[in-house]
């Protein structure tokens, strides 16, 4: 098999970006079922534990990262995630809570687009600015189906899923293995890779909410980011790329340095004006291989989290679609902008622009995700 990254030429200049340590791995695993689907079927649970008091726990229904405890400065753990307590919970979840997302993750313009000059519909499921698109999989995309679970390695959990061809209007049988594992180092890797039968796109997603002050009654607006990005994707009212890959530099859209959240979302600025606040893909840094992306901090506990990826993008939301209509954790209420997404990926809409990096997988060629969260206070 020929085995195919998901980079363009543009990203593929070797830079001097920090690479992740060698995973290791020494704890134990604990496997539980976590309830059943509707039509009866069992659903497993994995809890992996480190030696630093680390713990997640993720689940075979949409290989979902259901929770992750992390010490703070002062050593007081916490889940840092945005969530619920029970699989019935989990099977309410309209805003990718925690998922593993595709078989395309992030917005299609229009839910169409055309491979080898056929034309495929999806569904359109979000409206962002009143205008239709396909977002993240479709109707029942990977987030809403029972993948199959099973322990691998030291501490890790490999969950496979077959999206049969025509599923939610993709092309082509589709085999998926979506991975979590747990190290010593502190790194929580999610790796998926997939293949076809016939020309498909793929753009497969992790879609975890954060808040690392582990209080979800609080805002991110606090924390502060930095994203190794020096340019982002402008969209149209209705969040689609215009195809335009613009410098962040002199805008609120620049996150080189380390910037408070809040200081500049409610900015006079068109890209954060048409997103309700932060809902951009931002282009990171030339490299190659797995590099840092992203670091995020909370002040008060002193966590950080820090994101690295073989991806030539990142998605940062800002959690402005959050309302409190629902209740998850504990009961909570999650507000607006109480949590946020930073999600790797390709481009989005990359199936209807010739010049973003291509998202076509065809038979023969592997496609691969790596994404390491790596946990620590200061």
């Amino acid at each position: 098999m020929k085995t195919r990254l998901m980079i363009p030429a543009m990203i593929l200049a070797l830079a001097s970006c920090q690479k992740p340590a060698e995973m290791k791995t020494s704890s134990a695993m604990k496997q539980e079922v976590f309830g059943k689907m509707p039509d009866g079927r069992e659903v497993k649970i994995f809890t992996l534990t480190n030696s630093n008091g680390l713990t997640a726990r993720v689940t075979e229904y949409g290989a979902i990262l259901v929770s992750m405890e992390t010490p703070d400065k002062s050593g007081k753990t916490a889940d840092i995630t945005h969530g619920y307590d029970t699989l019935e919970g989990w099977l309410t979840n309209t805003s990718y809570l925690g998922a593993t997302v595709g078989r395309f993750g992030n917005r299609i313009k229009d839910g169409k687009f055309t491979l080898e000059g056929k034309e495929y519909t999806l569904a359109t499921n979000n409206d962002p600015g009143g205008i239709p698109c396909h977002l993240h999989g479709g109707l029942k995309g990977f987030d809403k189906v029972l993948w199959s679970g099973k322990p691998v390695g030291d501490n890790g959990v490999e969950f496979t899923y077959v999206s049969k061809d025509g599923e939610e209007g993709y092309p082509g049988n589709l085999t998926v293995k979506t991975t979590y594992t747990l190290n010593d180092d502190n790194e929580l890797k999610w790796e998926t890779s997939a293949t076809t039968d016939a020309p498909t796109i793929v753009n497969i997603v992790h879609h975890s909410y954060w808040n690392l002050s582990g209080d979800p009654t609080t805002s991110i607006n606090d924390h502060e980011l930095t994203l190794r990005a020096p340019h982002f994707l402008p969209t149209d009212i209705g969040l689609i790329p215009t195809g335009e890959i613009a410098p962040v530099a002199g805008t609120p859209m620049d996150f080189t340095k380390p910037k408070i959240i809040g200081e500049r979302v409610e900015a006079d600025f068109e890209a954060l004006k048409f997103g309700g606040g932060y809902d951009h893909c931002w282009v990171l840094e030339k490299g190659e291989g797995v590099r840092l992306a992203a670091r995020l901090k909370d002040p008060e506990t002193g966590r950080v989290m820090e994101i690295s990826t073989d991806q030539p993008a990142i998605q940062f939301y800002g959690g402005n679609f959050l309302d409190g209509s629902f209740a998850g954790k504990g009961g909570v209420k999650y507000a607006k902008r109480s949590a946020l997404c930073l999600e790797t990926e390709g481009f989005p809409d990359a199936p209807n622009k010739a010049a973003f990096p291509s998202c076509v997988l065809r038979p023969g060629e592997t496609y691969k995700h790596v994404m390491i969260h790596k946990f620590s206070a200061e």
